[in-house]
């Protein structure tokens, strides 16, 4: 199931995963969408699906091999097939640590960045970029929701073609 609903003056898109690989499928989904500097910001409880989320991404986007959570060392960077994955994982940073990283340089690079624990660092995240928000609904069931901020990301959710929402996740169309 999917959806869209408005929250202020930004639209805020809702996929409903019943399954791991339903998320799976979503992030592919995505894969597909981006480009050079494309920026995932990706938020959810511990356990939700963040890293499982990355690495169905960064699979899609021609990574090998193992891509774990970089809890400890921050930032890895990967050479896909397609596209370079810079994955991070600020929740162990403050927002002062953060800017000092200088992380723009990711942001505005040639690859893709996924950014665990994104609302953490909002303030310094790039003007254009998705946010991601995984919520758990059941073992293995999620709701995930899209909100874009800026146009490219605006067209990336049209793209999916998700319905609209009642607010509750549930589809009105």
């Amino acid at each position: 199931m999917q959806g869209k609903q408005t929250d202020g003056d930004s639209t805020i898109y809702v996929r409903v995963a019943g399954t791991v690989e339903d998320t799976v499928a979503f992030a592919e989904e995505l894969a597909r969408l981006a480009g050079p500097g494309s920026v995932l910001a990706l938020d959810g409880d511990l356990g939700a699906g963040k890293t499982r989320f990355a690495q169905a991404f960064a699979a899609a986007i021609g990574v090998k091999g193992i891509v774990n959570s970089p809890t400890y060392t921050i930032i890895k960077e990967y050479e896909g097939d397609k596209l370079p994955f810079y994955h991070m994982d600020v929740y162990r940073l403050s927002l002062e640590e953060a800017d000092e990283l200088g992380l723009d340089e990711y942001f505005h690079g040639q690859g893709v960045t996924l950014v665990e624990w994104a609302s953490l660092i909002e303030p310094i995240l790039p003007p254009e970029r998705l946010h991601i928000r995984l919520e758990t609904t059941g073992a293995e069931s999620r709701r995930i929701y899209c909100r874009p901020v800026g146009s490219e990301y605006a067209g990336w959710c049209e793209r999916l073609k998700l319905d609209k929402s009642d607010g509750e996740g549930e589809s009105t169309t």
